[in-house]
């Protein structure tokens, strides 16, 4: 797949309005009950880049980075600044935030995941965009060092231990992350005036599987 591993400029997506689409297909039976199913696996982002717009250099910012991933045809990287750590929005990743794997003895390689759990309901995402620098990593509450104990895939997301961790061990992490997206228009609309006016030029922008 076609992508750029740049991020959108932080300062402007700051401010965008988006979040997390589900896709459930429903059945009406004519008892009156009702047949749910998802062919989703995972969620998908959708997001408004315009909104985070404050002034025509931030106008200019955006076009440069719409040209310069010809529109819709590479993907790049978004921080999403609702959901971008391991952990609580408030706190500091944390190596045992997240557990993403049990050891088995012979595994050396792990997907980085983030838990959402509610209830009875869990659903784990894989992070396939971690922020390189910002992965802490533990084997049973021992932490792990980069570059000596493990190496990590900054474009993938997976870790990759020198040691294979014991069988029935818990493998966890702690991280900030960014969502991999791309445009999902090959235009874009802006009117100085407008602007000028208080108005913003509508970017939607989607998360593609990576």
């Amino acid at each position: 797949m076609a992508f750029h591993e740049v991020r959108f400029p932080a300062d402007l997506s700051f401010g965008s309005v988006g979040g997390p689409e589900r896709r459930t297909d429903i059945v009406q039976l004519t008892s009156g009950y009702e047949e749910r199913n998802t062919p989703w696996a995972h969620s998908r982002r959708r997001y408004d880049a315009g909104l985070g717009l404050r002034s025509l250099d931030d106008v200019e910012a955006l076009i440069a980075f719409f040209e310069a991933r010809q529109g819709q045809l590479f993907g790049f990287r978004w921080k999403d600044w609702a959901d971008y750590k391991s952990c609580k929005p408030s706190r500091q990743p944390a190596m045992g935030d997240q557990v993403i794997a049990t050891g088995d003895g012979v595994t050396r390689s792990f997907q980085l995941i983030k838990s959402y759990r509610s209830g009875e309901g869990y659903y784990a995402r894989p992070v396939t965009k971690p922020v390189a620098g910002t992965v802490l990593a533990a084997v049973q509450d021992v932490e792990a060092r980069e570059g000596v104990h493990f190496e990590l895939d900054v474009d993938t997301g997976v870790i990759t231990f020198e040691e294979p961790p014991l069988a029935g061990v818990e493998v966890s992490a702690g991280f900030e992350f960014d969502v991999p997206v791309r445009f999902d228009t090959d235009r874009i609309n802006v009117s100085v005036a407008s602007f000028r006016a208080g108005q913003v030029p509508d970017v939607p922008v989607v998360e593609v599987r990576v």
